[in-house]
């Protein structure tokens, strides 16, 4: 395995169990405004991942950087329905009127 494949590995494995770590202690209270910001930090992966795609270096990359947009356009459409679900929770419901 060549060292920059171990490193990427590396950095994954350590984002995930740091944000799983930090999103594992957040109060309940704190989730929908968590759940706007971790969209726009989707958005900005959506954003490096259709570069990744769109560049012309191999298939590989091209492949990869496919399955990281499918990947980030499902996380980015399922956070915005699932926070649009969320604040129409604290929304008033109109009076009805007899």
């Amino acid at each position: 395995m060549s060292t920059t494949l171990i490193m990427g590995l590396y950095v994954f494995v350590l984002g995930a169990f740091v944000g799983w770590q930090v999103l594992s202690k957040v109060p309940h209270l704190l989730h929908t405004p968590l759940m706007s910001a971790t969209n726009a930090i989707s958005g900005i992966s959506l954003v490096g991942s259709l570069v990744a795609a769109g560049s012309d270096h191999d298939v590989m990359t091209t492949v990869l950087g496919s399955i990281a947009v499918t990947a980030a356009t499902i996380n980015v459409v399922g956070g915005f329905l699932i926070t649009d679900r969320m604040l129409r929770m604290f929304k008033k419901r109109p009076e009805i009127v007899r």
